[in-house]
């Protein structure tokens, strides 16, 4: 029965990711969408961030900035350092039973597919900026997921996840995000 489940689970995964990888994809989609994916992009919106709050909010400013970075820290430890070796999954871009047909934009790296540590840390993030100051604007919450998913997808279309890989580490991530969030708004809710 279980492993019926698991089998049945992985088909899935596995047709999800072939439609999201080798068929829906085009050449303004592969020149933008990588994008998403790289820090680098979003360091102005971090460099703001760090900027902004603190000047926003005084020291509770710094105190979510350090909070920001925290929530990172933990759901990147989480998701890369003890979860990834305890599942072991291979990534499309290095699956053999996959090389054939995966549509590979950036480098595959040689780590570990499950969880994906781009979804879990991106949905950490959202949801703690989004629980934070979504009280004061309550547009954050829409743009901070619309970031997290876009940067999720990105990782399915590139070919270096599986969409389980980023639901279970946006799950995981978005779990982290709304603990970290909630225990900075029963100490230093930001007004």
């Amino acid at each position: 029965m279980l492993s019926t489940l698991r089998n049945s689970l992985l088909y899935y995964d596995h047709m999800a990711w072939y439609y999201l990888n080798t068929r829906w994809h085009n050449a303004l989609g592969d020149m933008i969408i990588p994008f998403l994916r790289n820090p680098w992009f979003w360091a102005p919106l971090y460099l703001f961030l760090a900027i902004y709050m603190p000047r926003r909010f005084g020291k509770n400013g710094w105190i979510w900035c350090a909070a920001f970075i925290i929530t990172f820290a933990i759901s990147d430890q989480i998701s890369a350092s003890l979860l990834k070796p305890l599942f072991g999954r291979i990534r499309p871009c290095n699956d053999p039973y996959f090389s054939g047909i995966v549509h590979l934009i950036v480098p595959c790296g040689g780590g570990k597919s499950f969880p994906s540590s781009h979804a879990a840390n991106h949905f950490s993030l959202a949801l703690f900026s989004a629980m934070s100051l979504g009280h004061i604007a309550r547009w954050v919450w829409a743009l901070a997921l619309i970031w997290a998913v876009g940067v999720s997808y990105a990782q399915v279309y590139v070919g270096v996840h599986f969409p389980l890989d980023v639901f279970c580490g946006g799950m995981l991530g978005a779990s982290i995000g709304w603990c970290t969030g909630k225990v900075f708004n029963n100490q230093w809710k930001l007004a």
